[in-house]
């Protein structure tokens, strides 16, 4: 294995250098290009509205937790279950 120096001058002070394999980084280039070629989704403006919405709800506090939920999905079908079985 070889070993590489650089130079700190050479590199602009925003930027960052990342040494990877060179396999790892022909991998990504492929995959990159996969994704660079996908088509993206464009929301209806109905859809925008309605994100819209949700987000302002979200902002006001107005939503419930996956553990809430869950929790609450549970018990409905815990109780539903002993009400059957009277």
């Amino acid at each position: 294995m070889a070993t590489v120096t650089v130079n700190k001058t050479k590199i602009d002070k925003d930027k960052e250098l990342v040494a990877v394999p060179r396999k790892a980084y022909e991998e990504f280039l492929v995959w990159q290009e996969k994704i660079g070629s996908m088509k993206t989704y464009t929301p209806t403006k109905a859809e925008i509205k309605v994100i819209e919405k949700s987000r302002e709800e979200f902002r006001k506090g107005n939503y419930v937790t996956w553990k809430t939920l869950k929790n609450e999905l549970a018990n409905s079908r815990h109780s539903k279950s002993k009400k059957g079985n009277r």
